[in-house]
């Protein structure tokens, strides 16, 4: 992912409300969210080239998604991002041991932001700082730097849910998600890719001929254990190219 905007609300009816868009080249093979065969209960998108996902759900209320770190002055990690998020719906650990284990290694792999969660806690780990924190009731966001860093389209995008979360309707979650908008120039973060890929990043919805939004999540969590996705998807220049529900 790329975008990551929720509301955690312990106690509500609807604790976890996440709207989520995974920007990624259009080259790279990828199957649609889907309920993985060999994996009963889990449900996520994969990544057909190195086997990993960026968003799903599992068992007993588990939930994890994920975010690269921008920053083209790092060391490439040795192994997949995509593969954290796996294994936390696989695992049995809480989120805080999952986590306080994965610190060990978590070098061994490009920079990432990591949310992990289930009923009752949510977690958020960046590999850059290695600091593990459990999430207060908020609305938070996670975009390509660290949680709740105030670039604009994640700042725009987390008011935009806070705006909705009254009625919590697809409609607004996924307009929020499609907005093409670019900031001004002097708005955008300096992450040392160029001005002319940061306009480009600058977006909550991307679309170019190459490289762009992938995919627009939705994720209902309420507090009777039901939850509800939604998935739109999206090939070059943002043209729509299907969508998938499931209802837990």
């Amino acid at each position: 992912m790329c975008l990551i905007v929720l509301a955690w609300r312990p106690g509500h009816a609807l604790p976890l409300l996440v709207a989520a868009n995974r920007d990624e080249f259009h080259a790279r093979p990828t199957a649609a969210m889907a309920e993985w065969p060999q994996m009963p209960g889990l449900i996520a998108g994969r990544d057909l080239q190195a086997g990993g996902t960026w968003l799903g759900i599992g068992r007993a209320g588990r939930f994890a998604a994920l975010t690269n770190i921008r920053d083209p002055r790092a060391a490439q990690g040795s192994r997949s991002r995509g593969e954290l998020a796996l294994r936390f719906l696989q695992a049995n650990q809480s989120p805080e041991v999952f986590l306080n284990e994965l610190r060990r290694e978590a070098a061994e792999y490009s920079g990432f932001n990591l949310l992990v969660g289930d009923s009752q806690v949510l977690w958020h780990f960046n590999s850059h700082s290695g600091q593990a924190q459990a999430l207060p009731p908020g609305i938070h966001g996670v975009s390509n730097a660290d949680r709740d860093t105030p670039w604009p389209k994640l700042q725009q995008a987390k008011a935009a849910l806070a705006d909705a979360l009254e009625t919590a309707d697809e409609a607004s979650l996924f307009a929020l998600l499609a907005d093409p908008g670019r900031p001004d120039d002097a708005a955008l973060p300096d992450t040392g890719v160029g001005l002319d890929l940061e306009r480009l990043l600058g977006s909550v919805f991307i679309a170019s001929p190459s490289y762009g939004t992938r995919a627009s999540t939705l994720l209902y969590t309420y507090a009777d254990g039901r939850r509800r996705i939604i998935e739109r998807s999206f090939g070059p220049e943002g043209t729509s190219v299907g969508e998938v529900r499931f209802e837990r």
